[in-house]
């Protein structure tokens, strides 16, 4: 029985995903991703152009949502802003696990990738966990938080329950901060 298109794009994404997160994004070819969908390499390259392709529509869900928190938290400021951007950050990366592993495992290829702008968003980002100040420890503590957080949510190790692990992330890049909660 033949799979439909959706059901095929679906599959191929999925296979991407997960041989992307394994080998990285240049270690993973158009044939691995079809004999792992299960499909032919022009099939593949019938419902998607190319590698680029899959990877924009695997971490376009992502990167909207990022931009969508920033934007939420575009007008707050002091402890509320860093509180927000926290917790969306957070559950963000609990979210989209993989995908965030992705990104942040291949950043270089990443930051090159000209449909996502990972650049900008990952600045915008850092200025909001900086509670936007330009002062070295904020700016310092903001980087470790950016990469603590993708860490602990990307870890194949099941540390603890979800709303455990959430919660206690929260807490401690709150408390990296030097921020706690109002």
């Amino acid at each position: 029985m033949a799979r439909s298109a959706s059901a095929m794009r679906g599959q191929i994404l999925e296979s991407a995903l997960r041989l992307f997160a394994v080998h990285g994004f240049r270690g993973t070819s158009l044939q691995d991703i079809a004999s792992d969908a299960g499909c032919s390499k022009a099939s593949l390259l019938y419902h998607f152009a190319g590698k680029e392709k899959i990877l924009t529509e695997l971490l376009t869900p992502a990167r909207d949502a990022l931009a969508t928190l920033l934007d939420r938290v575009a007008g707050l400021e002091g402890g509320r802003l860093v509180e927000e951007t926290v917790t969306g950050y957070v559950d963000l990366t609990l979210r989209f696990r993989r995908e965030i592993r992705l990104l942040f495992e291949d950043i270089a290829e990443m930051s090159c990738h000209q449909d996502l702008d990972v650049m900008e968003l990952a600045n915008g980002l850092l200025d909001a966990l900086a509670g936007r100040s330009r002062r070295a420890p904020a700016r310092v503590a903001a980087w470790m938080v950016l990469g603590a957080v993708f860490i602990t949510s990307a870890t194949d190790d099941e540390v603890a329950p979800d709303e455990v692990l959430r919660a206690e992330m929260i807490r401690s890049a709150l408390r990296a901060l030097d921020h706690t909660p109002s």
